[in-house]
């Protein structure tokens, strides 16, 4: 696994679309796009799919996941930015989960909680945007409220809410958006997203008083 380095994402040249955006440009459905949509009806395919470009960015990481290499080089300059403006310090708590280890963490949501609760809290084996290596569970350094509903009232979860579309990532679970993406508000969730929203906003937009970005369509797609 390497050391992060941009790479401009695979896909058709775009061409000109609302907003100045083709909202065509790239799959959603190729699991090595960033564009890819992967949610509860709609699974990667394959469902056990490998990102080929992980690495482990050079920044706290609790677990000693990897990401794929637009994760790792977004997520370097936003802790850089977080230390440097708001003198906060950040860790990943989680990033890339393989089929196998999204399987175990399902089972045992399922096991402690019941399928019920489960299916609010934990994405199915497959069904996971952390299977993508795009998405990064964040904390704060030192430990408050991590992957608790609190993290969005820490300094560091402020910041990230106000802060982290500047790095081409978005708060997935809003807490007013539990009926459209059908899991509980989580405020650490935060996949890369480098494209427009389904009506053309351009990706680094707002439309949350507290700057989170939203694309709620991104989980209507079909399954």
């Amino acid at each position: 696994m390497s050391s992060p380095s941009p790479t401009p994402p695979a896909g058709a040249t775009p061409t000109p679309g609302a907003a100045g955006f083709d909202k065509a440009a790239q799959s959603t459905s190729d699991p090595a796009s960033l564009w890819v949509v992967v949610n509860k009806p709609r699974a990667l395919s394959p469902v056990t799919y490998v990102p080929p470009d992980l690495t482990y960015p050079d920044v706290p990481n609790i677990n000693h996941q990897p990401m794929r290499q637009a994760t790792a080089a977004a997520l370097v300059s936003m802790f850089h930015a977080g230390k440097a403006e708001a003198g906060l310090d950040l860790t990943v708590q989680s990033a890339y989960r393989s089929f196998e280890s999204q399987t175990r963490v399902y089972d045992d949501d399922v096991a402690h909680n019941g399928k019920a609760y489960a299916d609010t809290d934990t994405a199915r084996p497959g069904h996971s945007e952390h299977q993508t290596g795009l998405a990064v569970d964040i904390s704060a350094i030192p430990a408050k409220c991590s992957l608790d509903a609190c993290f969005g009232d820490t300094p560091q979860g402020r910041w990230l809410a106000a802060n982290a579309w500047r790095f081409g990532f978005l708060l997935r679970y809003p807490a007013d958006k539990v009926a459209v993406t059908g899991f509980t508000y989580e405020a650490v969730a935060l996949p890369l997203h480098r494209r427009p929203a389904r009506d053309g906003t351009p990706p680094h937009g707002r439309d949350h008083p507290r700057g989170v970005l939203r694309h709620p369509g991104r989980h209507l797609l079909p399954g």
